[in-house]
């Protein structure tokens, strides 16, 4: 399987060595080949193919832009005007939003050809891509049993790792893009929260959720995030600063930089494959000049049980206005009330249910105090303590997930169990930071493992200066060259 990122993708456009209606019908031909994966819930071939032309056009008469001509695909919950945007639950299966998300606007007006929205986790809420409406999504890893793509992004990395689009969008609100794109061998990044508009995306958690990238490579998330960051006045947590060249600092020299190991991510269950590419990882850095050394991240250990009574207690308010009146699906009733009772219980599955109840509960009179409340100082805690860690180091370098990617069938049964896969990123939203997965090599069974780096508010240059040494040691095959 021949590979080109959106970088080379870039380069062969203006040095005229194919067109984009080319690339865009040879991503459109893998897309119709490998529909098993259900990687996609809508393709707008049509649309693409037009959009193609006038990239052509454009190229042709000298007014490219930056993205000009390059085949994306959108996650199902950037709002795009005049096409279905379901956000993988039933709830919206017919909703065709009147306006454009800040992102895939941003994205349009840099050139991109849009080839469909990919499939995901219900309302983002999952680490596996089986909660969708739509069916779950096939790892393109999959050899003699059918993988997990990861989630919530799981359609997004699917695409994006069996070269069935040049780059996707993501969204992130405990691990969203990290995770699946370390089970599914691409580089997954997660800006700072506020770095880049909320608006038009289906809100899960707001305070969390936050826009990102699924790619290829470190220079391809680099290029990506430099169009989709920016301020946006329609998003009131969207911050006012400059956008860096983040593409310039792929390759740069990481000598003198200090990464820090903390401990507490040495969790129980971890497999010894991905500790034995942690330690590798740590000694690339080390051989590449940076001084790496352990650090500690005392709160880290009760991340996940305050991310999971946050998460749900926002997803319960967001989630509110799914009631058959407005838009979406509707269920009938002998009244407004048996209505909204049909329409949610019909139009949620299990694990959007799951979630809107334990926010619910935690949001009551009588327990808000004991949970939501006391989630909250926790996070103030974990805050504090990256701010502690980040005056002794630069960056830190962990795992992505504890294991690789499971089977169908092979995942946890229990939805606490199921929740540790994001026991390494849910710190990372919590404190609002940004942070990369990169692919850093094949386990015992072939299925890819990423490591994850941190870095302090608005550094995502740091993130491209070390990701791009890290993926250029640990040389990850290609999907092609590893099958």
């Amino acid at each position: 399987m021949h590979t080109l990122s959106l970088h080379d993708i870039k380069c062969g456009l203006l040095n005229k060595k194919f067109s984009s209606v080319e690339i865009t019908k040879r991503f459109l031909g893998r897309i119709e080949k490998y529909k098993h994966w259900n990687a996609f819930i809508t393709v707008c071939e049509e649309l693409a193919l037009q959009s193609a032309q006038q990239s052509d056009q454009r190229i042709s008469n000298g007014t490219a832009r930056e993205l000009e001509g390059i085949p994306i695909a959108l996650k199902d919950l950037f709002l795009t005007k005049g096409i279905k945007t379901t956000a993988g639950s039933k709830m919206l299966y017919n909703f065709v939003p009147p306006y454009e998300s800040t992102v895939s606007q941003k994205l349009l007006d840099a050139g991109v050809v849009l080839l469909g929205k990919t499939n995901m986790d219900e309302f983002a809420m999952g680490s596996s891509n089986l909660t969708s409406y739509y069916g779950p999504v096939v790892n393109p890893w999959s050899r003699d049993k059918k993988l997990v793509p990861g989630g919530s992004s799981g359609g997004s990395a699917a695409a994006v790792a069996g070269y069935l689009c040049a780059a996707a969008t993501g969204s992130d609100t405990g691990g969203s893009v990290r995770q699946p794109a370390a089970f599914s061998g691409i580089v997954g990044l997660k800006p700072t929260y506020g770095r880049c508009s909320r608006y038009g995306m289906v809100a899960f958690a707001s305070s969390l959720d936050q826009a990102g990238s699924l790619t290829a490579t470190v220079r391809d998330a680099a290029i990506f995030l430099s169009v989709i960051s920016g301020y946006d006045e329609k998003d009131s947590t969207s911050e006012n600063r400059a956008v860096p060249d983040f593409k310039s600092f792929a390759g740069k020299s990481i000598k003198g930089l200090k990464i820090g190991i903390p401990r507490e991510y040495a969790v129980e269950g971890m497999s010894d494959d991905i500790i034995d590419f942690w330690k590798k990882g740590g000694k690339i850095l080390e051989e590449a000049g940076a001084e790496v050394m352990e650090v500690s991240l005392p709160y880290s250990k009760y991340a996940l049980p305050a991310y999971y009574i946050v998460a749900p207690a926002e997803a319960s308010a967001n989630l509110a206005r799914y009631d058959g009146i407005r838009y979406g699906f509707r269920a009938e009733g002998k009244s407004l009330k048996e209505m909204y009772e049909n329409t949610r219980t019909e139009g949620f599955a299990d694990e959007v249910k799951r979630r809107i109840l334990i926010g619910t509960y935690v949001l009551s009179a009588g327990y808000y105090d004991a949970y939501y409340l006391r989630a909250l100082k926790i996070r103030e805690l974990i805050r504090q303590d990256f701010s502690s860690v980040f005056q002794k180091v630069d960056l830190l370098l962990t795992p992505t997930t504890p294991t690789s990617a499971f089977a169908f069938g092979e995942e946890p049964k229990d939805p606490v169990t199921m929740y540790l896969n994001d026991v390494l990123t849910v710190t990372a939203n919590m404190a609002g930071l940004p942070g990369i997965s990169v692919p850093i090599g094949l386990d015992k069974l072939g299925r890819p493992l990423g490591l994850q780096l941190i870095a302090p508010h608005f550094m995502e240059e740091l993130l491209v200066q070390v990701g791009s040494v890290l993926e250029k040691e640990a040389n990850f095959p290609t999907l092609g060259e590893a099958m």
